[in-house]
C-alpha cells in the first residue's frame, strides 16, 4: 500500500536529486533536498484539506489528481508561475522573463519579491474564505467547542464570510499594504495592488468553489433519484446523463483542488528565494515536495485517516486560517518560513492528539457499557 501510493514520489525524488547533482553538483543536491523538506512541512495542512475533498471523488479522478494535477503543480505553480509573475510585473515578454530567470537571477529574485504583495493578497483571501466557510458551518463533530459553537450560530447570517473577508482586505490595504516590503528592505505603497489582487482571490474562490458545490449537489440529487427509479433509469437511459454529471462534478472539484494548491504554494515559492534564486533548483525541490503532498493526500483517503481521526480536518482548516493571516502580514513584514511551517504542524499535531484522546474515550465508554451489560445479564441469571 505504501509503495503503491508513494512509488511515484520515490521515483521523482531519485530523478530530481540526480538531476540536481548533474546540474550543480552536491551543493545543488543539498539545496534541492532542503527545498523538498520545506515544501512538505509548509503543505501538510494542504494534504489534509485535499483529502477531505478527494475522498468524494472516484479512483479515476484520484489518478488524474496524481498525474495531471502534479504536472500543473510542478510545472505550472513552481516553474511557470514565478516566470509569469515577473513577466507581468516587469511588463516583459515570457521569453525575456525566462532569460532573466536563467541568466540574471538577482534581478529575477528582486522582481518576484516586489510582486509578493499581490501574490499574498490573492492567496490570503482565497485561503481565508476556505477557513471562514468551514468555521461558520454547523457541524455534528466539533473540536474546539467554545469557539465553534458560537461561530456556527453566526454562520447562519448570509454572506458573513464574504463580509469579513472584505473587511480584512480593506484593513490590510490601508495598513500593511501602504508600507509593503520590497526587495532590499525598501517599502512602497501597494494599497491599490493589494486591494485588486485580494478581490481577484475572493472572486476566484466564489466562482470555482460555487461551481464545484453546485455540481456536487446536483450529483447527490441525481444519485438519489436513480436509486429510487433504477428500473426506469435503465429503460430511459438516464444513467448516461448521470455519468456526464459525474464528470462535471469531478472536473470542478478537481479545478477547485488545483486552485487550492496554487494558493498554498504561494508561501513555498516565495520562501524558496530565502534559500536559492536558481529557478531550476527551485522547481526541482518544490516539485519533489509537491509530489509527496499529493501522495500523502491519496494515502489519507485510502487509509480512511480522516474518518478515524475526526479532528484532523479541523486542525488543517485552523492552519489555513493562520496561513491566510501570515500571508497578509508578510505584505509588510518578513516572517521566517520555519515559523509558518511550525504553526501548521503544531495545529495539526494538536488536532491529531485530540482525535486520539477522543477515540480512547469512546473505546473506554463502549467497554464500560459492555461490562455493565454483562453484569446485568449475570445478575438476572
Amino acid at each position: 500500500m505504501l509503495l503503491k501510493t508513494f512509488g511515484w514520489s520515490f521515483a521523482i525524488t531519485a530523478l530530481g536529486l540526480a538531476a540536481a547533482v548533474f546540474y550543480g553538483g552536491w551543493t545543488a543536491f543539498g539545496i534541492v533536498a532542503i527545498l523538498s523538506i520545506l515544501e512538505i512541512s509548509l503543505s501538510f495542512d494542504n494534504a489534509v484539506v485535499n483529502a477531505g475533498i478527494l475522498k468524494k471523488m472516484t479512483a479515476f479522478w484520484q489518478k488524474i489528481f496524481l498525474t495531471v494535477g502534479v504536472l500543473i503543480a510542478v510545472f505550472g505553480m513552481r516553474l511557470v508561475f514565478p516566470v509569469v509573475i515577473v513577466a507581468i510585473s516587469a511588463k516583459m515578454g515570457p521569453v525575456q522573463a525566462v532569460d532573466l530567470a536563467l541568466n540574471n537571477k538577482d534581478r529575477y529574485q528582486q522582481l518576484v519579491t516586489d510582486a509578493h504583495p499581490a501574490i499574498a493578497a490573492f492567496g490570503g483571501m482565497f485561503l481565508l474564505m476556505i477557513f471562514l466557510d468551514f468555521i461558520f458551518e454547523d457541524r455534528d463533530i466539533q473540536w474546539l467547542h467554545w469557539i465553534e459553537r458560537p461561530l456556527a450560530k453566526l454562520g447562519k447570517v448570509d454572506m458573513l464570510s464574504v463580509c469579513i473577508s472584505l473587511v480584512v482586505l480593506l484593513i490590510t490595504s490601508f495598513t500593511f499594504a501602504t508600507h509593503a516590503h520590497q526587495h532590499g528592505g525598501a517599502h512602497a505603497d501597494k494599497a491599490q495592488t493589494v486591494l485588486i489582487a485580494g478581490i481577484a482571490g475572493l472572486i476566484t474562490y466564489m466562482v470555482v468553489g460555487g461551481l464545484s458545490g453546485y455540481f456536487e449537489d446536483r450529483l447527490e440529487e441525481e444519485e438519489e433519484r436513480e436509486h429510487e427509479e433504477e428500473e426506469e433509469a435503465a429503460r430511459t437511459g438516464r444513467k448516461r446523463s448521470a455519468a456526464v454529471l459525474v464528470g462535471k462534478a469531478a472536473f470542478f472539484m478537481f479545478l477547485y483542488l488545483e486552485v487550492l494548491d496554487a494558493s498554498f504554494s504561494f508561501d513555498g515559492v516565495i520562501g524558496a528565494f530565502a534559500i536559492t534564486n536558481d529557478i531550476v533548483l527551485m522547481a526541482l525541490g518544490l516539485g519533489i515536495g509537491a509530489m509527496y503532498v499529493r501522495s500523502l493526500t491519496v494515502y489519507l483517503v485510502r487509509q480512511g485517516t480522516l474518518d478515524d481521526y475526526v479532528y484532523l480536518e479541523h486542525g488543517a482548516h485552523y492552519a489555513i486560517g493562520a496561513l491566510a493571516v501570515i500571508l497578509m502580514v508578510t505584505i509588510q513584514y518578513q516572517i521566517n518560513e520555519v515559523i509558518t511551517g511550525l504553526v501548521g504542524v503544531v495545529l495539526i499535531a494538536w488536532s491529531f492528539w485530540s482525535s486520539v484522546r477522543r477515540n480512547r474515550a469512546l473505546a473506554a465508554a463502549e467497554e464500560a457499557a459492555g461490562s455493565e451489560a454483562k453484569t446485568e445479564v449475570s445478575s438476572k441469571v
